[in-house]
């Protein structure tokens, strides 16, 4: 397998979600967080915001609903009411996130940092694998290798208001931010992070525009994940990170980091499914732990 087709397995020609609001609305939910206390909003938005999203979005809260009705196995009741805290825990990852563009700080509790340390001093590169769950973009302001540029896979289609938040926060922690871009040319900046012995970041539980995946076995059910990111670190022979960032408490972030690695010999496609494998157990295990922080809003069992 060549790195042309490797990287033609990231592609993402229908990647979706961009941070809802528009630019003024972001920015002046920036200079109010500098002056209040966020628990505040997320008051306002467990009344006010969050009930009628959930009446207007039919579609995600059916998702979500469902997830909670056949994954857990809740009964109708119980699988409401955590439909609602599913989304009440969405607004509020959302405010912390422009809670940090506005200054405020978190208590980060990191499992696993010696991983991330060990493999940012080796002079090859490693990949690190993000999910659709708590707030993995935190984890940008508190994993940071001196030695080492980490380079974050996003969507290209984002506000330019949480854009130039996200340059102005990353700006002196050697982070780059790389768009996915409709020409596909981020995808040559990706293999050529890992070739270069960088840290490459991104998300391994969505499919977007490749219809390459993996069948694997995921809360009782087949769902499918994308081959791209473990294809792309059994064919360059670099291991990857399983990293979590689960919100603990109104000022708390619990990150978790595991190491992913072959651990069988073959093929890159036999090496990368037994990669997948391990990442879509972690994955489960995290969410098992926090159901209300599933943030995938569709039916991630559909075929």
């Amino acid at each position: 397998m060549t790195a042309d087709s490797a990287t033609e397995e990231l592609k993402h020609d229908a990647w979706v979600g961009t941070t809802y609001g528009s630019g003024w609305m972001h920015r002046w939910l920036v200079r109010v967080l500098k002056v209040i206390d966020m628990r505040m909003l997320y008051l306002f938005a467990f009344i006010f915001v969050v009930p009628p999203a959930m009446i207007v979005n039919k579609a995600e809260r059916r998702a979500i609903y469902s997830f909670y009705r056949r994954r857990f196995g809740y009964g109708v009741i119980r699988s409401c009411w955590m439909t609602y805290r599913n989304h009440c825990a969405f607004s509020q990852v959302v405010i912390d996130r422009f809670a940090m563009y506005a200054g405020k700080r978190f208590r980060m509790d990191v499992e696993g940092h010696d991983l991330f340390m060990k493999l940012s001093e080796q002079p090859s590169g490693f990949i690190q694998l993000s999910s659709h769950i708590g707030n993995y973009e935190i984890a940008g302001y508190s994993l940071v290798a001196d030695k080492k540029r980490f380079n974050a896979l996003v969507f290209g289609g984002e506000k330019e208001s949480v854009m130039a938040n996200r340059n102005r926060m990353f700006r002196d922690k050697n982070i780059r931010m790389i768009p996915v871009s409709s020409d596909m040319s981020h995808l040559f900046i990706v293999d050529k992070a890992l070739v270069d012995g960088e840290i490459l970041s991104m998300p391994a539980d969505r499919i977007f525009g490749s219809p390459k995946s993996f069948p694997i076995e995921f809360f009782g059910d087949t769902a499918r994940f994308p081959q791209g990111a473990f294809m792309l670190a059994a064919m360059r022979e670099v291991p990857a990170l399983f990293v979590s960032v689960m919100k603990t408490g109104a000022k708390a972030y619990g990150i978790t980091i595991r190491k992913i690695e072959p651990r069988v010999e073959g093929s890159v496609r036999t090496r990368a499914l037994d990669m997948a494998r391990q990442y879509a157990a972690m994955l489960e295990a995290t969410v098992r732990q926090h159901p209300e922080q599933w943030y995938n809003f569709f039916d991630f069992w559909a075929h």
